[in-house]
């Protein structure tokens, strides 16, 4: 009997150890961002600026704590904002516009929760909780004739005192993993925090998507 209650003893921890699983590594990608301004006056004062193409690199680190389940967390570091063009309008024989870029230099760190459907393919849910240390605003009034960059150096202007420091944005995503480690993944990243800091009792939001790759090490 007592051997077999060691067994069965030894049986269960060996189970536990293979179903617990540490997995950590690099990850890079793609990301399409955008602000969402609302100033709150009419329908004129709300805007979706359009979208910006960047790029997110870090590392990741993944605690699977059954065959179905666990938790992931994540360092990024994300070039996030927006941008937008205004159509020009003729002013005397000239044909003027403007064009905008926002950049906010974001440290991302998401948390999330994942469902493993098969041991490579998975599901999660989180939030990313994103660190804005740098925004600057460039903008470039063009016509027919010439382009004029507004104020600072190449146009662009240092905002990083009209905008708050952090960004929170709930996310869903997809993952899928190969036997040696390569993983894939998508996730989109909604803004839910007003990064407006004017107290006009204006709102900006930063949603985005991100597509990218990376490589877990560890596991059994």
């Amino acid at each position: 009997m007592k051997k077999f209650l060691l067994l069965t003893a030894v049986a269960v921890i060996g189970m536990s150890a293979k179903a617990q699983e540490f997995r950590f590594g690099p990850k890079a990608g793609f990301a399409m961002s955008t602000l969402k301004i609302d100033q709150n006056q009419d329908d004129l004062g709300k805007r979706n600026m359009d979208p910006k193409y960047t790029f997110y690199i870090g590392g990741m680190a993944e605690y699977k704590i059954n065959d179905n389940f666990g938790f992931q967390a994540e360092v990024l570091y994300s070039p996030l904002g927006g941008k937008e063009k205004i159509d020009g309008v003729n002013v005397g024989i000239m044909y003027v516009g403007e064009k905008t870029e926002v950049n906010l230099g974001t440290l991302l760190v998401p948390v999330s929760a994942k469902y493993f459907i098969t041991e490579g393919f998975s599901v999660a849910a989180g939030a990313n909780f994103g660190v804005i240390f740098s925004a600057k605003q460039k903008t470039v009034i063009g016509s027919d004739f010439m382009n004029v960059e507004v104020e600072g150096d190449s146009g662009e202007v240092d905002i990083k005192d009209d905008i708050k420091k952090l960004n929170i944005a709930p996310f869903v995503g997809v993952e899928y993993m190969l036997e040696n480690g390569l993983f894939f993944d998508a996730r989109y990243s909604l803004g839910v925090s007003n990064l407006s800091n004017d107290g006009s009792g204006g709102k900006v939001t930063n949603s985005f998507a991100q597509i990218g790759v990376g490589f877990k090490f560890g596991g059994n």
